[in-house]
């Protein structure tokens, strides 16, 4: 089964948390998911998703 990295950084932002762009390259993006508490990371991931690259230059 493959998670939909979209829907990943929705789900995380639904149950309150937070996620940041840790690297942004023209291919992909690093994404980093944090705590809502304290913001202390707590996955990273690499995508490669299009409209996931296309949300990261909008927050960047």
């Amino acid at each position: 089964m493959t998670t939909d990295d979209l829907e990943r950084i929705t789900r995380w932002e639904d149950a309150g948390a937070v996620w940041e762009v840790a690297a942004l390259r023209p291919e992909s993006a690093t994404i980093s998911l944090m705590r809502c508490d304290a913001g202390e990371e707590v996955e990273r991931f690499v995508t490669t998703d299009p409209r996931v690259l296309a949300l990261c230059r909008e927050r960047w």
